[in-house]
């Protein structure tokens, strides 16, 4: 196996499995040929575009992980859906298409450890410096949680188990794309400049909870005082300035660009797309997993990366289009 990538709280990839034997490989040109008529382009938020901060130089921030230096970047106007795919958007894709996710072609998919009912399910494995995820079999988008789970009651959350390469699959069949990493963020910063978060500066401003991340002590004890322990439905919380639901916490967002903690240093400021190569994608928004004491990753300049086929119970996308 290759080296695991760096992990956090709400961020594993399937390359840091341990105890797992004879990992299938990938063929997925079948699933990219699948095509009907993609639905029509509704409800997408129109962005205007232009320069606007990238960046931050926050003392709470994460220098390694590349979120500075603050700079002017300047975008092309593009479209952003308001929220996630959800599970009965991504189910309308697979009955259409016939699509099956890499998580059910390799057979297993990571579940937080608090959700796993070890009666039930076969546990795999477990990651080596995130022992809180496990390697749970058959779960998948359409059993979050493993076999005796399922989505029935969660149509209106965002589908997870999904990986960057299921992300596009999904883009492409809607005529849509995943957002570079710099139009998520002017998405996500809601028309606000520098602020910590899509609303400001305080994560609680008047005690009010504004995203759905870890309330507690992690990784033993959620109270959920924010109303929920896993995902929350898409359209819950206010949006940003912008009308974007939840780009704070709740699901880590693919986006289409390569990683790299350096390359944006000196890289372009107009349209910036990222390197042209890497071993892992752009993840932006943390989780409903994401916990100050540890990941703090859920502020709007925060980063993260996975692997093209890694999948897990809080990743997500949300879709962009060209205008």
């Amino acid at each position: 196996m290759t080296d695991p990538v760096k992990p956090s709280c709400c961020s594993v990839s399937r390359t840091s499995l341990t105890f797992v034997p004879d990992i299938r490989a990938i063929a997925d040109e079948a699933n990219q040929a699948a095509s009907t008529t993609p639905p029509a382009k509704q409800n997408m938020i129109y962005l205007p575009g232009g320069e606007f901060l990238m960046g931050t130089e926050d003392q709470e921030g994460f220098p390694s992980d590349g979120e500075g230096p603050v700079r002017a970047v300047t975008i092309d106007p593009f479209y952003i859906d308001p929220y996630t795919v959800t599970n009965l958007e991504f189910k309308k894709f697979v009955d259409a298409t016939g699509y099956v996710t890499e998580a059910e072609k390799f057979g297993w998919s990571y579940v937080f450890h608090l959700f796993v009912r070890t009666a039930e399910v076969k546990i795999l494995g477990s990651t080596r410096q995130t022992p809180w995820w496990l390697a749970v079999e058959y779960a998948s988008w359409r059993a979050p949680e493993g076999p005796g789970s399922g989505i029935e009651d969660r149509l209106d959350h965002p589908v997870i188990h999904v990986s960057w390469n299921d992300a596009q699959a999904y883009c492409r069949w809607a005529g849509k794309r995943l957002p570079t990493e710099a139009e998520w963020e002017y998405a996500a910063r809601g028309g606000l400049v520098q602020k910590r978060y899509p609303w400001g500066d305080e994560i609680k401003p008047g005690g009010k909870h504004m995203c759905n991340i870890w309330q507690g002590k992690f990784p033993e004890k959620n109270n959920a005082s924010d109303g929920y322990a896993g995902t929350a439905p898409v359209h819950s919380y206010e949006p940003n300035g912008y009308g974007l639901y939840q780009v704070a916490g709740n699901v880590w967002e693919w986006c289409a660009d390569w990683f790299s903690p350096t390359f944006h240093v000196n890289g372009p400021r107009v349209n910036p797309v990222g390197p042209p190569k890497g071993t892992s994608r752009v993840m932006r928004g943390g989780s409903y997993l994401c916990h100050k004491s540890y990941c703090n990753r859920y502020r709007v300049a925060a980063r993260s990366q996975n692997t093209p086929d890694s999948s897990a119970g809080n990743m997500g996308f949300r879709c962009a289009a060209d205008a």
